[in-house]
């Protein structure tokens, strides 16, 4: 089993993640969960541009692993607000094409 970004990347404050960012095993490659994040800090500009830097994000771990967009099997999505599926849903087609691999979407109601 080869592991990708040992040192997990940074969260919140800068903060070492205690995992890594993708594992190998078997021929597939398994992609811990990405957010909108640069230096730390969740990126600014509302969803269509956090859904270009956690995309981004999914795809530098990708590159760094020998794999690229071809290679995506599954997706899975969360959301804050369902309301964001279809601004989201154009970002994803920017990467993925008219036709992308299935992603799952679920999303949670803030009380």
């Amino acid at each position: 089993m080869k592991r990708y970004g040992v040192e997990g990347g940074k969260g919140q404050g800068g903060a070492v993640m205690p995992f890594s960012r993708a594992v190998e095993a078997d021929g597939w490659l398994y992609v811990s969960g990405q957010t909108p994040m640069e230096n730390g800090e969740v990126i600014e500009g509302g969803i269509v541009a956090q859904s270009h830097k956690a995309i981004q994000n999914v795809f530098a771990i990708l590159k760094e692993a020998g794999y690229g967009a071809e290679h995506v099997v599954r997706c899975g999505v969360w959301f804050d607000d369902p309301r964001d599926f279809a601004s989201f849903n154009k970002v994803f087609k920017e990467y993925f094409g008219e036709h992308p691999r299935r992603h799952v979407l679920a999303w949670f109601h803030r009380w």
